[in-house]
């Protein structure tokens, strides 16, 4: 039963940490397309 409950924990840890990872990736993406974004309104501007 040890086994299972620490297995079990780390499993838990493991699939958050990877989630953290992924969304710290969405939030880059999300970064780059804004900056995409300001770099097209700048271009149009001048």
């Amino acid at each position: 039963m040890r086994i299972l409950l620490s297995t079990l924990a780390i499993l838990a840890v493991t699939f958050s940490l990877s989630a953290c990872n992924t969304v710290d990736g969405a939030g880059e993406d999300m970064a780059a397309g804004g900056h995409a974004v300001s770099r097209t309104a700048r271009d149009v501007q001048h």
